[in-house]
């Protein structure tokens, strides 16, 4: 049971780190994504009223718009999954300490046993 106690700890620690390393970067991303999406915005209403109206279907000027339209439910959803994987590598990495606290008495109790 030793030997395989320390790899299975590892793996959990690690397996925790990853899922919060995740999460931060998929917050990260959201900065750069919002700032792409501002720059978007930008181009597309400096472009006149009457000319974006008049945009003809499959357009330049209405792929803009349906990709704005689109742009923030894909941030919200960077921001919730990156929260959640965050949440997630939390609790993996707490669920670690508390294995390796139930298991310390034990072990304890079989130093001095010997």
């Amino acid at each position: 049971m030793k030997k395989i106690l320390m790899p299975v700890m590892a793996l959990i620690m690690v397996l925790g780190i990853f899922f919060a390393y995740q999460g931060v970067a998929m917050h990260a991303q959201v900065a750069e994504d919002e700032a792409t999406f501002h720059q978007l915005q930008d181009a597309y209403y400096s472009q006149a009223k009457s000319m974006r109206d008049a945009a003809a279907t499959n357009s330049e000027l209405s792929k803009q718009l349906v990709e704005i339209q689109q742009t923030p439910s894909a941030l919200m959803e960077l921001k919730l999954i990156g929260v959640g994987k965050i949440l997630t590598g939390i609790f993996v990495l707490l669920f670690g300490i508390m294995i390796a606290l139930i298991i310390m008495p034990v072990r304890l109790g079989q130093i001095i046993k010997k």
